[in-house]
């Protein structure tokens, strides 16, 4: 039986997948996560009265979402190290919590999705350190990719 998990050989070896043959195309991915923070976080989130010592919270995570997305390949073994062309944050803030989304956009032959679910990680891990000094109540969940375009198989999560 052929394995289908692109990173294992056939010996059943991690392995680093070749993507020299293939095509250079537009790659866009989009993931989102949410960040649960809690009434009185959110309302000082809101009121702009949140700047930690370390900074403004939801500009200090688009930074370091950016910089963990540029970083992916240093994180996660066997990803291609990209030279992403584009990687956009957004916050919205909902009744109960954030929510985190990120695009990353490049011309190569692979993908951005690890890239994209890097940043929304890297950026809700940012806002649960700078708001951990209120409460150690915070949950990050739903990390998942929403969309990708431009490789063998299109991808939108309904």
């Amino acid at each position: 039986m052929k394995n289908r998990l692109s990173h294992v050989g056939r010996s059943g070896d991690p392995r680093m997948v070749d993507v020299s043959e293939k095509k250079i195309t537009k790659r866009v991915a989009v993931a989102q996560a949410t960040v649960r923070l809690g009434k009185k976080i959110l309302k000082e989130i809101k009121d702009n009265e949140l700047n930690t010592r370390k900074g403004p919270v939801f500009q200090t995570a688009l930074l370091a979402g950016v910089m963990g997305a540029k970083k992916t390949s240093e994180l996660i073994p066997l990803c291609h190290p990209l030279g992403l062309e584009d990687c956009q944050l957004k916050f919205d803030i909902k009744k109960d919590c954030v929510v985190i989304e990120a695009s990353a956009t490049l011309m190569g032959k692979t993908g951005v999705e690890m890239e994209a679910l890097t940043a929304v990680s890297i950026a809700a891990l940012t806002v649960y350190d700078m708001c951990k000094a209120l409460s150690h109540d915070i949950v990050i969940d739903n990390i998942r990719l929403l969309k990708k375009t431009g490789g063998k198989k299109d991808f939108h999560r309904k």
